[in-house]
């Protein structure tokens, strides 16, 4: 059993860690060693926290822990990369689930510590929180309850704000926003219903309000993330991101465990800092997509015109090997077909021939944000290539070829043209003003949020039909 002395500097070093994990994500060549500090950040708050003052049970907490342990490298080496968002999004509502729990436990040991109050019994017998709970005066009981209150809540409203993430990301859920008849009178009514049983249970009332909390805010975290759409999805998967984190600090208050609030704290903070980087990059209102108000349409589309037009693999090599400068616009499709290898041999060839080429990156391309750029880190593409919507969109004009691999919604020229879109006023890659475009994709079906896309349809357009590898795999060969 380790002392107090040493979990405490155990926490400071893990939390320490962890700032220094989350600082080097945003280094694409610092990443690997960021994601290294997190796992020894995490390894000694685990080992540190399992081995603590008051902690018992091993014969139980050991065996579920090396379980957990073997479930998760097992899923880490099964899950593609194109799966990576919805892990995210399933690895969210465990934690929702876990607050929701740890509330529960807690509340019920409070009422065995003022049973025992009552009884004027002694606190042998109690588990190391229920001990610690002893000796809390009434109006430190009075917070323990506010924060069982919030860990119940936000976590409910993760978890099954999570897993209908996770169907949607995964396709077992229709990916078009669709709410119950009432629409968000249903979120409010519920979440004042929830205030006023919070209320009830913080007057005395029975273990019955936490139920009924965690029941309405699971039907809450429901009905927000039905209601939002498959384009709005990488923003969602974000926010979800935010209120794990705020769960988990909300039971590490519960459990007086500063580590798991230094936790909570920064992975709450960052996905709401995220979150609000993403709307901006969406238009979107921050409020709003906080309550899930937002993926929708306005009014009826635009009508397209005109005629979606095939080309073949030589037709775009011979239009790559007369260029002098390509960017490339990856998108979820890139990802599916597991292309980014042959992608990165492409750009190897064309910058052997003396021809500028760089990537276009969208802050929500594929389903995650980061997707992309990992993708094309794991394929060796050089990283200073690899440039953000911002540093790019200018240079459209001025590019020979643009090849667009998998990407829908954020090329779409609707959302600047058409003001009853569902995405108008996301800014998007203006890949239309290049002299020409190349769209890779399989068919001619909408992209995720089931929007059409009016630069199929463009003079300077023409659609390369096929699986994304197969077809890059057939250009290289032909490019001089």
């Amino acid at each position: 059993m380790l002392s107090q002395g040493f979990v405490s500097a155990a926490a400071i070093a893990a939390s320490v860690l962890f700032i220094l994990s989350l600082g080097g994500l945003s280094n694409q060549e610092k990443a690997k060693r960021a994601v290294w500090y997190g796992i020894i950040g995490m390894a000694v708050a685990v080992f540190f926290t399992a081995f603590g003052p008051g902690i018992g049970a091993y014969w139980v907490m050991i065996p579920m822990m090396l379980v957990g342990a073997v479930i998760g490298a097992y899923v880490a080496k099964k899950v593609d990369m194109t799966e990576m968002p919805q892990l995210v999004a399933a690895l969210h509502s465990f934690v929702g689930l876990a607050a929701v729990f740890v509330a529960w436990s807690a509340d019920l040991e409070r009422r065995r510590v003022l049973a025992a109050r009552a009884l004027d019994a002694g606190t042998e017998q109690f588990s190391a929180f229920a001990a610690l709970v002893a000796t809390k005066a009434p109006d430190e009981l009075m917070f323990l309850q506010i924060e069982v209150v919030l860990g119940v809540f936000i976590g409910a409203v993760t978890f099954t704000g999570s897993v209908i993430a996770f169907g949607k990301l995964a396709g077992k859920v229709d990916g078009k926003p669709k709410q119950l008849p009432g629409g968000h009178l249903l979120n409010a009514g519920a979440a004042a219903l929830s205030l006023l049983l919070a209320i009830l249970y913080l007057n005395g009332a029975g273990f019955w309000t936490l139920l009924l909390i965690a029941a309405l805010a699971f039907f809450i975290g429901y009905h927000l993330i039905m209601g939002i759409g498959g384009a709005d999805m990488p923003v969602v998967v974000s926010m979800l991101n935010s209120y794990s984190g705020w769960a988990a600090a909300a039971i590490g208050f519960t459990l007086s465990n500063d580590l798991l609030i230094v936790t909570g704290a920064l992975v709450g903070s960052s996905g709401a800092i995220l979150s609000y980087i993403m709307c901006k990059a969406m238009n979107r209102n921050f409020v709003n997509v906080i309550l899930g108000g937002f993926g929708g349409s306005q009014g009826p589309a635009a009508e397209i015109e005109g005629e979606q037009v095939a080309i073949d693999a030589g037709g775009v090599a011979s239009a790559l090997n007369d260029a002098d400068s390509v960017i490339i616009v990856p998108g979820y499709g890139m990802a599916v077909a597991q292309a980014q290898n042959a992608v990165s041999e492409l750009v190897r060839k064309l910058r052997a021939a003396g021809k500028q080429v760089r990537f276009g990156i969208h802050p929500v391309a594929g389903r995650l944000p980061g997707h992309m750029n990992v993708l094309l880190a794991e394929a060796k593409v050089p990283y200073d290539i690899v440039l953000e919507m911002d540093e790019i969109n200018d240079d459209f004009a001025s590019t020979d070829v643009v090849i667009v691999i998998g990407s829908n919604d954020i090329v779409n020229p609707a959302a600047q043209e058409d003001p009853n879109s569902p995405i108008a006023g996301m800014p998007v890659l203006r890949v239309w003003e290049a002299k020409q475009v190349f769209v890779c994709k399989r068919g001619q079906g909408t992209g995720y949020s089931g929007i059409e896309n009016p630069l199929f349809f463009k003079d300077n357009t023409r659609m390369f039909y096929g699986d994304a590898r197969q077809s890059i795999d057939s250009l290289l060969s032909q490019i001089d």
